[in-house]
């Protein structure tokens, strides 16, 4: 039990400390996490501790954050993916296993220990990679769902390399594997007792295995409302928590016992119950396990580095890892030009993806187990995997400070004559910008719209739409697309702090532009007050008033006195918004802010007392352009409620 602790208590102490250092750098939680195992390292090697075996439990929070991604994903979504997965994930698995080996062979390897290194070094490190990508907002560029489709193939590949690896086996090193009984790096495999096609033949292993993920596909699709819903009676959020590990952890066992990637099985019910009410229920219970375990398996990595075999092999091992970089990084820039990925997005997806990948230590000790790969080499090869995943974290530096901006530059001054200097601007044409410029263009405007997606601009094109390429929090392209002349600048973006810093930006330098911003929550609202914006939007206040409406309504409200009180809140919320922004303070807690606390009690009760009084002073005021409509009996025609509602007064 004292061991326990302590490990414990060192892993989370290096973890505190090393990763808000690192972010307040600008390193990255990843990179954080990386420096705390290598400074943990020497004192876990004085102790003796397996750090293997625990990077072995760590990697389940690989396997939960892709049940995350995907629930993020709709089938639909996953088969528009679909040339992009067999594509570019297909030809980089196939390209570079070729390369790889041809230059194992052209080193010495025989044939079979070259494929075998090729398989195992074409994989990148999806917990890296997606952490990092999601770290930095770059998930939704086209470099970075490039990067996803690339990945999730690899994830299913696995599949087929498992299969694959043992029939390579050399028989000059049968005897070595069946005596010493470990792996790369000194654990043992998996346990053969733990199969359920052990001893199958080859139709039954596939039966099997077809009936494992028809399994997860009819269970996550007809039984989990019930079962949710029976665990739900009790009211209690210990046992969600726990019926959502327990669903995680079935799923991930049941593909590892019928030789699937329980990362792939947990994956495919995530898109499953990407549909489902649950969904953000389990995503909120999942995601905390996920951080700690990520956490714990990237310092895992870091501690893993065998210092004094690097020390004897220095040279050596930075050359293949710095070769491994340049060979992979190779041909992920030639298909991301094949498959028109550009731009700096090209460079995003060249470097997210050269490193090696966390399932290479799982088929680095596969090959040792099954006599594929000599131990000493397996070693070799772990230190170029761990070194090669510790420079990713630079590598997107890399890209973000250096790459990045130089290329947007590039592409800006290639377009510099094309872009009008318009009287309004639209920062972001995603599913909030592109109705704003909707709407405008429908009304006889000209926005110019600034949206860093690629893919965004081609697919706007085609609808003749203008549409130009760029990062919009650079003042520089702001400068380019016209702020100086501008009258209006819509902020539509994704990401909370950049659109806080173009908002703050903007007000600073260009005061005679009017503002208008996409606010994510309400500290948001009064993040952008504080910054200079006094027309703020939050994106989902309008859609959940109206279904704040609806609720009145199927509570047997009249739809007019429905609307009325849905018009009088809102008038309340903005009202008081202003009142509670007066006294807030971005460096103060808002639960500390003894100010804001005071006040938002005061604006509450009369909120409340406004809103449940008879007699309040909006009631008896004259609604412009709304008269209260004809009863509806139950047979009315649908469209007279929710977005289709004819009276455009009611459609919010």
């Amino acid at each position: 039990m004292g061991e326990l602790l302590f490990l414990s208590f060192v892993f989370l102490c290096a973890g505190v400390v090393a990763v808000p250092v690192a972010a307040r750098l600008g390193l990255g939680s990843v990179l954080g996490y990386l420096i705390a195992g290598i400074a943990i390292s020497p004192l876990l090697g004085l102790f003796d501790v397996d750090v293997i075996s625990i990077q072995h439990f760590a990697e389940f929070g690989v396997v939960m954050m892709l049940f995350l991604v995907g629930l993020e994903l709709e089938p639909r979504l996953l088969w528009q993916m679909r040339s992009r997965l067999l594509g570019l994930g297909g030809l980089q698995v196939g390209l570079t296993t070729l390369i790889v080996a041809g230059c194992a062979m052209a080193l010495g390897q025989s044939w079979s220990v070259a494929l075998a290194v090729g398989l195992v070094l074409a994989l990148s490190s999806t917990a890296i990679v997606l952490q990092t990508l999601n770290e930095k907002g770059l998930m939704k560029s086209d470099g970075g769902q490039g990067s996803f489709s690339v990945l999730l193939f690899q994830d299913i590949a696995v599949i087929p390399m498992l299969a694959l690896i043992p029939l390579l086996a050399l028989p000059e090193l049968a005897g070595l594997a069946h005596g010493g009984g470990h792996g790369a790096g000194g654990h043992s495999g998996e346990p053969h007792g733990m199969s359920l096609v052990d001893g199958l033949t080859a139709w039954q292993q596939a039966l099997v295995t077809i009936g494992a993920i028809a399994s997860v596909i009819v269970v996550g699709s007809l039984l989990t409302r019930p079962i949710f819903n029976f665990i739900a009676v009790a009211r209690l959020r210990e046992i969600f928590v726990a019926a959502a590990l327990l669903w995680v952890i079935g799923i991930a066992l049941l593909m590892t016992l019928v030789g699937l990637s329980p990362a792939l099985g947990t994956f495919l019910a995530g898109v499953v119950l990407a549909n489902s009410e649950y969904r953000h229920e389990l995503e909120s219970n999942i995601d905390p396990f996920k951080g700690l375990l990520l956490g714990l398996f990237f310092m895992t990595v870091g501690a893993g580095i065998d210092f004094d075999l690097l020390t004897q092999n220095l040279w050596t091992t930075v050359a293949l890892t710095v070769g491994l970089v340049v060979v992979k990084g190779a041909v992920l820039f030639a298909l991301a030009t094949i498959f028109g990925i550009g731009g700096s997005d090209r460079w995003l997806f060249t470097l997210g993806l050269a490193q090696a990948g966390e399932f290479g230590f799982v088929l680095l000790t596969l090959t040792v187990n099954n006599a594929v790969i000599p131990q000493a080499l397996a070693d070799q090869l772990l230190l170029v995997v761990a070194l090669s995943m510790l420079l990713t974290p630079a590598l997107f530096i890399l890209y973000e400070r250096a790459i990045a901006p130089r290329l947007n530059v590039a592409n800006e001054e290639r377009h510099e004559d094309d872009v009008p200097n318009g009287s309004i601007i639209i920062a972001g044409h995603g599913r909030f910008g592109g109705i704003i410029n909707h709407m405008l263009r429908g009304l006889g405007h000209e926005p110019v719209v600034v949206d860093y997606s690629s893919a965004q601009l081609d697919l706007v094109s085609a609808f003749g739409v203008r549409v130009y390429f760029g990062d919009a929090t650079r003042p520089d392209l702001l400068e380019a697309a016209g702020i100086e002349s501008a009258s209006v600048l819509v902020v539509a973006i994704d990401g909370r702090e950049q659109i806080t810093g173009i908002v703050r930006h903007v007000h600073r330098n260009h005061p005679q532009v009017k503002l208008i911003a996409r606010a994510v929550d309400r500290q948001h609202v009064y993040e952008l007050y504080a910054a200079g914006c006094r027309d703020i939007i939050r994106e989902t206040f309008d859609s959940a008033v109206r279904a704040g409406r609806s609720t009145l309504e199927a509570l047997g409200e009249h739809p007019f006195e429905a609307e009325r009180k849905a018009r009088q809140f809102v008038e309340h919320d903005r009202r008081h918004m202003v009142l509670l922004a007066d006294v807030y303070d971005p460096d103060i807690p808002v639960h500390k802010n003894a100010a804001y606390v005071e006040r938002a009690k005061q604006v509450r009760k009369e909120t409340e007392a406004d809103l449940r009084g008879k007699e309040a002073s909006f009631s008896i005021r004259a609604e412009r352009g709304w008269a209260p409509p004809v009863e509806q009996n139950a047979e009315s025609d649908p469209r007279e409620s929710g977005d289709f509602a004819a009276d455009p007064a009611r459609s919010g």
